[in-house]
């Protein structure tokens, strides 16, 4: 039996005995839109966005970063027509890559993760730096104190747009809509507070939970913060609500308030990346929808434990290091008998991640798991990537983590704090087998 995992740009073939149990964990079959483009159209069209963008002198779009598939290439070039023939001069619209604390988008990555060339020789592109103190403005605090600065090229636009991709997300639920403002273009004070570790330590901060989770709170909270705290209450069906989208439809709940001013494009992808829901309006309401969207598909009933779960690291892009490694890591441990063996498959292109990530790591391996938990504890904000490790230690009280990186180095892979492998499948020692091609964006849920 051959089940190919993804990995890197190609996949990982792994060859199991016929005689082996081996139970594939998969998305049942998501319906995808037969014009993406034409459903784009309608989506925007149902938003107004033209008569939204009508009078603005300026628009700010936020987009994802490399780590995520985004089909910006598809996106892009539709929302920035529609834009420049409402009267949006293109010299005044900016698309703003929302890094966070990652590193910049340059070159010929930027013209890939754009999609698109006369877009990129249309508008201005640029990428945000959360330590360039002086690009930040600051809007006060959350309720629970996190100070919220954001990169004020977004705030200070009169038209303020995210294009978000919503799938599984191991600390806020799920990502897109108000992650791409939070930690998107905030600043480094604002990103270390939202990882602090008493946050992330909170057994709702985890994939697929939305309700009561204080990460998810903290991100709407900083959504509302970049439209001036405005908000209004709904008590309205879905059909009267400023939202169009396109795929089947969704119920939501009602009785929620969110942002206006700030609009959002959510997509969500098939295992193949093929765009299978757009919504476009209210930034809140607008993420509802696709998370709803999404729900029945990435969240999928166990019946069962497992004492081997083979996974992987979602692929390229996501697989280009150990740090985004962890989110595969998380993503199946519902399901793992505990003290099982987690086996985890990532290209690591890139290696370890960032220079603070490799010294999280060096602290890890140097405190050990509990002198490292009770160094974060005594912190107000985390050190910057430090928040990997810390979920990567969800992982390793859950069972044994083994994983397959053959582009480390040696040294990097010391760094890791698992076991190494070779052959993924000469490595299994104990059956019966759990297998999750898509590694991430499947979260198996035992019920």
């Amino acid at each position: 039996m051959q089940v190919v995992m993804r990995y890197g740009r190609t996949g990982l073939p792994l060859d199991f005995p016929e005689d082996w149990a081996v139970d594939i964990i998969a998305k049942k079959p998501m319906p995808v839109l037969d014009d993406p483009a034409a459903s784009l159209h309608d989506a925007l069209s149902g938003g107004d966005l033209d008569e939204e963008a009508r009078g603005c002198r300026s628009a700010c779009i936020l987009i994802c970063d490399i780590t995520r598939p985004v089909p910006n290439s598809l996106i892009l070039p539709i929302l920035i027509k529609r834009l420049i023939d409402a009267g949006i001069p293109a010299e005044r619209i900016t698309v703003l890559v929302a890094t966070g604390l990652h590193r910049p988008n340059l070159g010929d990555e930027l013209r890939e993760l754009v999609g698109d060339d006369p877009v990129l020789n249309s508008v201005t592109i640029a990428n945000h730096f959360a330590r360039d103190d002086d690009a930040h403005e600051y809007l006060g605090e959350t309720t629970r104190g996190t100070p919220v600065s954001l990169d004020r090229r977004f705030p200070q636009a009169d038209l303020r747009i995210v294009v978000g991709l919503v799938e599984p997300h191991f600390m806020a639920g799920y990502s897109g809509g108000r992650k791409l403002i939070a930690p998107g273009i905030a600043h480094h004070s604002t990103i270390v507070s939202l990882h602090r570790a008493g946050l992330l330590a909170h057994p709702r901060a985890a994939n697929c939970v939305m309700e009561g989770n204080p990460v998810h709170d903290e991100l709407l909270q900083i959504a509302r913060m970049a439209d001036n705290l405005t908000t209004r209450p709904l008590g309205r069906e879905l059909d009267s609500l400023p939202i169009h989208s396109a795929g089947e439809g969704v119920q939501l709940p009602p009785q929620r308030s969110c942002c206006e001013g700030v609009l959002a494009v959510n997509v969500v992808i098939d295992e193949d990346r093929r765009p299978a829901y757009i919504s476009f309006g209210d930034i809140e309401r607008s993420h509802e929808a696709a998370v709803s969207f999404t729900r029945p598909y990435v969240e999928v009933p166990v019946g069962r434990r497992y004492r081997t779960i083979i996974t992987s690291a979602g692929g390229y892009p996501l697989d280009k290091t150990y740090y985004q490694t962890v989110k595969g890591m998380v993503g199946a441990i519902d399901i793992l008998e505990p003290g099982g063996g987690l086996f985890v498959v990532s290209e690591c292109s890139e290696g370890l991640g960032s220079a603070e990530y490799v010294e999280a790591q060096r602290r890890l391996i140097a405190l050990g798991p509990q002198g490292f938990v009770r160094e974060m504890a005594n912190k107000e904000s985390a050190s910057i990537d430090e928040w990997q490790t810390q979920m990567q230690l969800k992982a390793m009280l859950a069972g044994k983590i083994h994983l397959h990186a053959p582009c480390l180095s040696a040294a990097d892979a010391d760094l890791t704090g698992v076991r190494c492998v070779d052959d993924v499948v000469q490595s299994v020692r104990e059956r019966p087998i759990a297998v999750i091609p898509e590694g991430p964006y499947v979260i198996p849920v035992y019920r």
